[in-house]
């Protein structure tokens, strides 16, 4: 489903100022490491420089992006240019979070080329942010969007979470009314999940904190979509809004198209094209990641080697499953023809449209703002089958 579009570039920058208690994304509360990350990424980028023609799309995720220093933004961004070309309209993005941002910073991206910052805000409200472990308050938060738009970012997205057990469906509609006031492009509402590891997670375990549980967990997604949607914005993705089709994340896009794209530093994964391994030649099923840890990726690294970790090679089998998967996570949908792989698969399909998840278009399946709700287990139902 990719149509020949070109490859997305990320790269993983795992540092933060703190560790919030529900992430667990690979990042480190620490600094002290940046210099020999920075020369170690740089090296990663020349083991596939010449595998690549060109990328349109670039994104800084992390981690915080944002917590770099200028002199490391900037040297970081000479060392993709000088290893990477991008095409003409390359969206570029980076994170960032309102603690570690400054206009110094922002300036700095934009004159590299980045169009497009994506702003964890994730409330404006103190004691929700204080319940996720936040370094920043909501005043910091406000401060932040302010000053992207000072900055001249016109491709804004903030992201929210919503399923706190401080949050209430009056101030839920606070934080989001504050947001739409800033009329941001992109808006994604993650509901908070408590993944294994992560401080929430032994909170939860202690029982220091709660769920929500499911049934207001639901109430808090459909309330949302609607709300967003009133106020204009195409609900594109499960946990995605943009204020028009043209400001749809389009590298994200790719993760959920099965376009190829490369993975730089530690946790990264790429997938399709390139090599996972300098010599390789993949087929377009493989997909591989980086080791999991700052100083064993800057060892690996110095010592001449790919900081891969693992690799697999889907079969058709599960390549096709993962396209139905991806696809039915967002409002585009797949195409009728794809489920024809699947021996269950029309008798699947009016069980779907019966309990009113999906609806077929046009030779497309798409679904509903109900499909939407249960979309991690739609695909799962066709193996069930």
């Amino acid at each position: 489903m990719n149509n020949g579009e070109l490859p997305g570039l990320y790269l993983h920058i795992p540092f933060c100022r703190s560790k919030c208690f529900y992430c667990d994304f690979y990042s480190v509360a620490s600094r002290s490491e940046i210099p020999a990350w920075l020369e170690a990424v740089r090296e990663e980028m020349t083991l596939y420089r010449d595998r690549f023609s060109a990328f349109d799309s670039l994104y800084l995720g992390g981690g915080t992006p944002s917590v770099l220093s200028e002199h490391d933004l900037a040297s970081l961004f000479e060392s993709i240019f000088k290893n990477f070309v991008f095409a003409p309209g390359s969206e570029m993005t980076m994170e960032a979070n309102p603690e570690s941002l400054s206009p110094s910073k922002l300036k700095t991206v934009k004159d590299y080329g980045v169009n497009r910052v994506s702003l964890g805000v994730q409330s404006l409200d103190d004691r929700d942010l204080e319940y996720l472990g936040r370094a920043h308050r909501a005043a910091r938060a406000l401060e932040a969007v302010e000053m992207c738009r000072a900055g001249g970012f016109s491709n804004l997205s903030v992201d929210l979470m919503y399923g706190l057990e401080t949050q209430t469906f009056s101030s839920w509609k606070k934080t989001l009314d504050r947001v739409l006031a800033f009329r941001p492009e992109h808006i994604s509402c993650y509901q908070l999940t408590f993944e294994k590891g992560a401080a929430l997670w032994k909170m939860r375990e202690s029982g220091r904190v709660r769920s929500i549980g499911e049934k207001l967990e639901a109430a808090f997604f459909l309330w949302t979509s609607r709300y967003l949607e009133k106020h204009g914005y195409y609900h594109y993705e499960v946990s995605n809004f943009s204020a028009g089709r043209e400001f749809i994340c389009r590298h994200n896009r790719k993760y959920w198209h099965h376009v190829p794209y490369l993975g730089l530093g530690p946790s990264a994964h790429s997938f399709g094209t390139g090599a996972s391994r300098p010599g390789d030649t993949p087929p377009a099923r493989r997909r591989w990641w980086n080791v999991r840890s700052v100083r064993e990726y800057c060892r690996l690294i110095k010592d001449g080697k790919a900081p891969v970790e693992g690799m697999e090679i889907l079969s058709r089998e599960q390549f096709d499953l993962e396209t139905v998967d991806l696809a039915l996570r967002t409002r585009e949908g797949l195409e009728l023809s794809a489920l024809k792989g699947f021996s269950q698969s029309q008798r699947v399909l009016a069980q779907w449209q019966k309990s009113g998840l999906v609806k077929v278009i046009d030779g497309w399946v798409q679904p509903t703002r109900k499909g939407f709700l249960v979309a991690d287990s739609l695909a799962l139902m066709l193996c069930d089958a």
